[in-house]
This record gives structure tokens, C-alpha cells and sequence, in this order.
């Protein structure tokens, strides 16, 4: 895997990445060529033809990450995937019409003509779609060759290693192959015992990597044997940090404190604070004044649908526990708490208004947290504010639930982004590990990334509740 935005990626995953857009380019450079012929040389150096065929690449990988072409997780079946295949080519042929519409001197080409233009970027289209198609069934034989699979030894029985196990066979587009692992052996299982399983394991199978994924080490674990291996250039790995890496969340059971004290991470220089600040002050004051024209006809539509105030104010746990108060706009019936009190958000919850579901399936309800950023009490990026209330009770119920207020809670953020929206003790769970690796891998290439991924997030709807 490797490290881009202080987020692991796997190999497999940016040689799709490049391989489509080095097909992108060579498309459309084709169709120029074809089209132009000996025109195109002018039109490639005199008339921005290289930026041209750049921005339609761009425009191609931006289209191909909407429909979640490089997220394979998502893709159920191949059939789905081919249908996307086919629907990014419609997509990018309306996109190219309108352009050649409003402002054909953008498309690749040379004079006034539309024509032209227009014919060169749809041969460019239709050599695309032939290519695409057949670089994804390339791709399916390339994945399988050994240079884009690891193969990896888990050392360990219990439930963290059976996780381990069952998360690497779910997920196979990370390249990760289980040669072995110790919960196949067979009799009684001890640190000599372990340690013969593993070498004959690593010498037959070819083990690039061995995880090791045990909670009980004294005594048990085959230090020496673990390192003989790494001296032969296997990789050795604790499970707690090859789980971050592989899932972009730091499980918090069988965490301990001592990994979280001397492990890299949960650092916060000033220079890296106050772009943060800077960062959010901006994407707020932006956001603020495009969703103005917006203000008018949410106020309406809250006041013709329900009775009550137009905003809702609500106490929420900020950094280091100060309690501010969060201004929404009201989605819910005046009296939603008043025989039940404080109480997530469910599934058809019967409190939420018609205009309210439509303004949380949307995100426009969040609109008024941009003047908590601008204030100071909430960053852009963060772990969600949670409310007092649900902050006491979950601090009990979930290990290092504290940790997440050591930041300015955000109006967006990695578990938002990588989780639902959550109403449950385990949600709740499941999005504080994702929060944990957002606060131990901090840095403005993630900020960046979370607001990229925020947008698609809004866009498709997902998430909300």
C-alpha cells in the first residue's frame, strides 16, 4: 500500500487510477490526430491543445470518481460496473455538447468551426469508450499477477485475528492474499508450536508480510523467529496498525495507551493549526455567502410547513469539553424532545418534517454551522460535535471516546464521509475509530481530501439522516 494525504492506498488501486488516465489522454489525442490530421500540431502547440486534452482528463477521472469507478467496494456485481463503463461516456458527451454550445473554443480543434471541434472530441469520446472497456478487463488478469498481490501470514487465534482474517477476504480489491494463518493449526498451540507453523509457512508459501495479531505477547509470541524473518526483508506488522492502513479507522478494542502515547501521530504543529483556522475561515465565509440566495426560500418553506421558530439552537461538546451552542435550521417538530427528551435521529424518524427530511437528505440544514466556524467554536474538518448529554453516557460505554475533543469539532470530517450518519451505541463506536485516525494522521492533504470527498458525499446524498 502506499501513502498519499497521510491516507494508504493500494497499489492496484493507483494503477487503475493512472492507467485510465494515461487511456484518457491517448483518446482524445487520437481523436485530434484523426480528425485534424495535419492540422493538429497546430492545434495541440498553438492553440492550448496539450491543456485542452489535460482538462478533459480531469474532467474524466473527476466524472469516473462520481460514479465510483475507482471504489470497487461499492460496485456489487461486474454487470454494474460495465453499465457505469457505459454511462460515463453519456455523461461526458452532455458535458462536451454543452461546452461546444456555449464556448467551443475550449474543445480541442483549430478556427471558428464548431464542427470540427465538436468532431474531434467525438471520435476522441468514442475511442474512449472502446479503450475503457477494454483496459477494465486487462486490468482483471493484471491484478492477478504476483508483483500487485501480497501475501500475508496472521499470527494469532483469537477474535482480533479472526477479524483480521474475515476484513482481508472481504476486501479483495486492497491486493492482499492470506497464505496462512495460525488459527489453521492443528493440536495444541504454543510459542514453539507457533513458531514452526510460521517458518513453514513463510519458506513454502512465499509470506511477503506477517501480521501479527495476538493480544497475549509475553511468552507466547516467537520473538526470535519474528526476527530472523525481518532480517530475511519479511515485513513485520503489529494488527492495530496494518487495521488503520487497510480500513482508514484505528480499532479501539484491544487498543492500549501506551500505542496511542509512543505511536507516530496525534501531533499539532502551529504552522499546520493555522492553515486549519485559515482553511475553515475560508470555505465558511465562501459557503456563507453562495448559500445567501438560499436563505430566503428555506425560511419560507420551514415556516408553510410546521409551526415554530425557523432556527434550532443546541448545546454540543467542542474541544477539550467547552459546550457551545450549534444554530441549525429546525428539521424537526417544535415539541420533537418533549415526552421522550434527548434522542438520536432514527431510520423515518416520525419527528423529522416533510421541508426537514428534504433539507437533511440535501445537507442545507447544516448551512447556519458555517457561522459556528467562523466564531471559532467548530473547524470546517473535524470529528462531528456531539451533545452533552450522548457525551457523558458514550465516555462510559466506549474506550478513549474522550480523545476526539483534543480538536475543534467539524462541520464535516472523515467518519462523516467514511460512515453513516449512525444512531446507535455501535455507530457511535464505528465512527469514533474513524475519528481517532483523523486525529493521529492530521495533516492539510487530509483536511483537503475530506472537503473533496465532502462534496461528492452532499452530492450523492449519503450519509444523512
Amino acid at each position: 500500500m502506499i501513502r498519499l494525504f497521510n491516507v494508504y492506498y493500494p497499489i492496484r488501486t493507483l494503477v487503475l487510477l493512472f492507467g485510465e488516465a494515461l487511456i484518457v489522454w491517448t483518446s482524445f489525442l487520437l481523436g485530434a490526430v484523426l480528425v485534424l490530421r495535419e492540422d493538429s500540431y497546430y492545434a495541440l502547440h498553438n492553440d492550448y491543445g496539450f491543456y485542452k486534452i489535460l482538462g478533459v482528463t480531469v474532467l474524466v477521472l473527476l466524472c469516473s470518481h462520481g460514479l465510483d469507478l475507482y471504489d470497487t467496494a461499492r460496485l456489487n456485481t461486474k454487470g454494474e460496473l460495465y453499465f457505469r463503463l457505459l454511462l460515463l461516456p453519456g455523461i461526458l458527451a452532455f458535458i462536451l455538447a454543452g461546452i461546444a454550445k456555449i464556448h467551443p473554443d475550449y474543445l480541442l480543434g483549430y478556427g471558428p468551426s464548431t464542427v470540427v471541434r465538436s468532431g474531434s472530441s467525438a471520435i476522441g469520446l468514442l475511442i474512449l469508450t472502446v479503450a475503457l472497456f477494454g483496459w477494465r478487463l486487462g486490468f482483471t488478469w493484471l491484478v492477478q499477477l504476483p508483483i500487485l498481490v501480497e501475501r500475508v501470514y496472521v499470527l494469532g487465534t483469537g477474535e482480533r485475528a479472526q477479524r483480521l482474517v474475515q476484513g482481508l477476504r472481504q476486501n479483495p480489491e486492497i491486493g492482499v492474499e492470506i497464505a496462512n494463518w495460525t488459527g489453521k493449526m492443528e493440536g495444541p498451540i504454543t510459542r514453539e508450536s507457533m513458531a514452526a507453523h510460521l517458518m513453514e509457512a513463510v519458506q513454502r508459501q512465499k509470506v511477503h508480510r506477517v501480521i501479527v495479531a495476538t493480544p497475549d505477547r509475553r511468552g507466547t509470541i516467537p520473538m526470535r523467529e519474528l526476527l530472523q524473518l525481518r532480517m530475511q526483508g519479511v515485513k513485520i506488522e503489529e494488527a492495530t496498525t496494518y487495521l488503520e492502513k487497510m480500513s482508514g479507522r484505528i480499532e479501539v478494542e484491544n487498543l492500549y495507551p501506551s500505542w496511542l502515547v509512543f505511536g507516530e501521530g496525534f501531533r499539532f504543529g502551529s504552522t499546520f493549526v493555522l492553515v486549519r483556522r485559515m482553511l475553515s475561515l475560508i470555505i465558511s465565509l465562501v459557503g456563507l455567502i453562495l448559500a445567501l440566495p438560499l436563505f430566503p426560500l428555506i425560511l419560507l418553506a420551514i415556516r408553510l410547513d410546521s409551526k415554530g421558530p425557523v432556527f434550532y439552537s443546541q448545546a454540543r461538546v467542542g474541544k477539550a469539553g467547552h459546550v457551545f451552542n450549534v444554530v441549525k435550521f429546525r428539521t424537526m417538530r417544535q415539541d420533537a424532545e418533549a415526552a421522550n427528551g434527548p434522542q438520536w435521529a432514527g431510520d423515518n424518524d416520525p419527528r423529522i418534517t416533510r421541508v426537514g427530511r428534504f433539507l437533511r437528505s440535501s445537507r442545507l440544514d447544516e448551512i447556519p454551522q458555517l457561522w459556528c466556524v467562523l466564531k471559532g467554536d467548530m473547524a470546517f474538518v473535524g470529528p462531528r460535535p456531539e451533545r452533552p448529554e450522548f457525551v457523558e453516557w458514550l465516555s462510559k460505554e466506549i474506550p478513549f471516546y474522550g480523545v476526539r475533543h483534543m480538536v475543534r469539532p467539524g462541520l464535516t470530517g472523515w467518519a462523516q464521509i467514511k460512515y453513516k450518519y449512525g444512531c446507535t451505541i455501535e455507530d457511535a463506536r464505528e465512527k469514533l475509530q474513524y475519528d481517532l485516525f483523523y486525529i493521529k494522521n492530521a495533516s492539510i492533504g487530509l483536511e483537503l481530501l475530506i472537503v473533496f470527498q465532502t462534496v461528492k458525499t452532499v452530492l450523492l446524498r449519503r450519509g444523512a439522516q
